[in-house]
């Protein structure tokens, strides 16, 4: 019988390196992720098929950039409206803020409507790709325990009967009600208001704009949402004196959807009352076993960032796992997931809750407050543009984890951040992305400070993703020259006199590939061992303007790793080789506080000491110790 993820069907008596409970955009993400890394991987979802019912309706420029990292962006871009905003109007109808991002640094407009479950079908299909992922479908998890060795895992077949799995990680990205979760018997922690919304999803209707109408209206706060091939979703907030089967009732949401310029003609798929949640898990891993998505943390929507947090998560696992797997680097690097992922997460939420107040003003009082306050905004050009940029939207990147610190301010640094992706025209004369210089295959990660301060280091920061021009003269995104792998990077007009002395063994260790990012003008010579593209527009130069000729050790999630300056890179390896070794440590546990940062490369001048590494968290250490057992719980 063929597998859902259109394979041969996986067999449960055999082992597997990692196995994913929960099959929405999270774990079909993760799979399809281990899968471009060979790993052996199994996902078990408990429902017979991806989720049918539209649920999220807003993708980012990052998780976009996962698809691309997924090799699935090809197949998502045609089924999504990319690069909406959104328009802010008083109790009187009045626009007093809109919204409109026009920049791309990570490659990709800002924000976009889709639909899940189209987006969940695309992933799916992904996996036939890949002869090393199985997915079980109609298949429950109903307790798991785990050992030395790995994690055995009970599920229970679609008609009833237990099979046993067993694998050496687990990976839970079951939702919010998620029998891992409960499993590890970890608490939720944060809030969950009383406020309710009434969700009204239509097909067939025709929108006047193609931007989110927000109607901060205290009387009835509502939004309007655009979605692709005619789709729109209406959110109404109720009253604590109203009651759910009263909005529920047909003539209720005809007259709510004609107040707010709803198509008459829509045909309503789909009606539910929700209420919201800002929460987050107490921790997300416990020895072997990981939480990820709705599983750790739950956003409130009116960021549109619950499933996009949920995909940023896969992709910081995803590679991680298969360095383990692969032997590049040991256990101890899981216990950077939750210190990386852990903070930003809290910042969307916050994030989510403050435009959750705009949205929603508790009276008119408030309302007229904040909307005047906005617009005395909109008469200051950089106030202005903040807010219609969506420069309010928390950075990603992370000031502890699998890095080394290089001394920068947290606004200056690279290290810890997203590398951005121009176009690069490779050595080819092919001006594609820089990420497709770096081939997909298996890489490794980590951060070393670099002596700046947070402001204005980059370590441990995204870096953003401009064109560049790569050797076959196409105009790519960055991502497409680097690939999934480590990548040592230079903006530089003398490629060959950095790189010449990069021959420690650390890098060949974890496979990194070197690409020198020429400046216009220059010629690229083709250099042994080295990829060069050139800066299209400057996007490259704006990005690394604070590190001319320096090497940046990219992540294969394309975070800064490290900012080497020049001439120091026999130093810089030796920071990157203690990093590494201090991985083979083995798990230590879940402590919500990150490892102590390593004292790494001082800022623009020699190391002046090996980096050190983190002591052992004292507190909150992880349950689910070798030889405990975690009984049955909650669903999908």
């Amino acid at each position: 019988m063929p597998s859902p993820s259109g394979n041969a069907a996986p067999a449960v008596n055999e082992r597997y390196s990692v196995a994913i409970v929960g099959a929405g955009p999270t774990g079909l993400t993760l799979a399809n992720l281990l899968g471009l890394e060979g790993v052996r991987a199994l996902v078990i979802e408990r429902n017979a098929t991806t989720v049918q019912e539209p649920r999220a309706v807003s993708i980012d420029d990052e998780s976009l950039r996962t698809m691309q990292a997924a090799g699935l962006v090809e197949m998502v871009l045609p089924a999504i409206v990319p690069g909406y905003g959104s328009d802010y109007l008083s109790q009187n109808g009045r626009c007093f803020v809109s919204v409109r991002p026009t920049e791309a640094p990570y490659g990709y407009p800002r924000r976009n409507a889709f639909r899940q479950p189209v987006l969940e079908r695309r992933l799916r299909e992904g996996l036939a790709r890949f002869a090393s992922v199985g997915a079980l479908f109609g298949h429950a998890l109903e307790s798991f325990s785990q050992h030395d060795h790995g994690v055995s895992l009970r599920v229970r077949r679609p008609d009833g009967r237990p099979v046993e799995v067993r694998c050496d990680y687990l990976v839970g990205c079951d939702g919010a009600d998620s029998t891992v979760r409960r499993g590890l018997d970890v608490a939720l922690e944060g809030s969950s208001p009383s406020e309710r919304w009434l969700i009204v999803d239509l097909e067939n209707s025709e929108v006047d704009s193609p931007h989110t109408i927000v109607f901060c209206d205290p009387a009835r706060p509502a939004i309007a949402l655009p979605g692709p091939d005619r789709t729109r979703r209406f959110e109404f907030k109720l009253h604590p004196t109203e009651r759910d089967e009263d909005l529920l009732a047909p003539r209720a949401i005809e007259r709510l959807l004609a107040t707010h310029g709803a198509d008459p003609r829509s045909t309503i798929t789909r009606t539910v009352v929700y209420r919201f949640h800002a929460r987050v898990a107490a921790r997300w891993a416990a020895g072997r076993v990981v939480l990820a998505g709705d599983a750790a943390h739950l956003t409130p929507p009116f960021a549109g960032q619950g499933m996009n947090s949920g995909i940023r998560d896969a992709h910081n696992l995803a590679w991680k796992l298969a360095a383990i797997v692969q032997g590049v680097v040991g256990p101890g690097i899981l216990d950077t997931y939750e210190a990386e992922r852990r903070r930003h997460v809290w910042e969307m939420i916050r994030l989510a809750l403050r435009m959750g107040r705009v949205m929603a003003p508790r009276n008119r009082l408030t309302a007229w407050a904040v909307q005047g306050g906005f617009r005395l905004l909109g008469l200051c050009p950089p106030a202005r543009d903040y807010i219609a940029e969506m420069r309010y939207k928390p950075t990603p990147r992370f000031a502890s984890g699998f890095l080394v610190p290089d001394g920068r301010s947290a606004r200056r640094t690279l290290v810890g951040r997203l590398l951005p992706q121009p176009r690069v025209v490779a050595s080819d004369n092919r001006t594609v992305r820089l990420d497709t210089v770096l081939a997909p295959r298996f890489a490794s990660g980590f951060l070393v400070p670099d002596g700046r301060s947070a402001r204005r280091t980059l370590v441990g920061r995204l870096l953003p993703q401009p064109r560049v021009v790569a050797s076959d003269n196409r105009t790519v995104r960055l991502d497409t020259v680097l690939g999934n792998r480590f990548a040592l990077l230079v903006w530089t007009a003398r490629p060959e006199a950095v790189f010449a002395a990069a021959d420690q063994p650390i890098w060949e260790r974890l496979g990194a590939k070197r690409i020198a990012v020429v400046p216009p003008g220059i010629d690229r010579e083709a250099l042994p061992g080295i990829e060069t593209v050139r800066d299209t527009d400057g996007g490259v130069a704006a990005a690394l303007a604070r590190y001319p000729d320096h090497v940046l050790l990219l992540r294969p999630d394309h975070y800064v790793a490290a900012c080497i300056p020049p001439g120091e890179l026999a130093r810089g390896a030796e920071a990157v080789a203690a990093l590494v070794g201090r991985t083979s440590e083995g798990l230590r546990g879940g402590s919500r506080a990150a490892p102590p940062a390593h004292r790494g490369l001082s800022r623009d001048r020699a190391i002046s000491r090996s980096p050190t590494g983190p002591a052992p968290a004292a507190a909150n250490r992880r349950s689910g110790t070798p030889g405990s057992a975690c009984g049955p719980a909650g669903s999908r």
